[in-house]
């Protein structure tokens, strides 16, 4: 079914993916802190789907484009899971901070929110394997949504 590589394919995998991650989110955050607002619900939900797309848009790059160096899946899908949800920390920290202290208490140390990047960064290795499993990886995903043109070279009349 998915035999060709596809970049459509791997953004249209990873934003699934991101969608059901961040209805999770949406529909359990109740659950954790009654005290969520819509907002913050709306933008978890919305956060992981763009996080999903952005995990398939990168997997046309399988070597660092400065550095040369290889960038396998699963190093591109949880490095840039952990880094969008260290920036997501940045924008929500205080409701993230609340949400944890109502869920494990003041004594706990697991109420700093930095947690939510190792979050991110197994929400980015689960996305990241499956856009790579289904819609392939590298630049060969560019060749089967945009097929060289016959007249590649002809600007027409100028």
């Amino acid at each position: 079914m998915f035999s060709n590589p596809s970049l459509m394919t791997r953004i249209a995998v990873g934003k699934s993916v991101g969608l059901v991650l961040g209805l999770v989110g949406f529909l359990t955050m109740p659950y954790f802190w009654p005290d969520a607002g819509w907002m913050l619900r709306w933008g978890i939900l919305l956060w992981y789907t763009t996080l999903g797309a952005i995990i398939g848009m990168f997997g046309v790059y399988t070597r660092h484009p400065i550095l040369k160096l290889p960038m396998p899946w699963w190093l591109r899908a949880t490095v840039l899971g952990a880094w969008m949800n260290f920036v997501l920390v940045f924008f929500a920290h205080e409701q993230m901070h609340a949400m944890l202290m109502s869920m494990l208490g003041t004594e706990s140390w697991l109420t700093s929110p930095f947690w939510f990047v190792l979050e991110g960064a197994l929400a980015g290795l689960i996305i990241g394997y499956l856009a790579t499993r289904i819609g392939g990886e590298g630049p060969e995903t560019l060749q089967a949504d945009f097929p060289a043109s016959p007249h590649a070279g002809d600007r027409g009349p100028l």
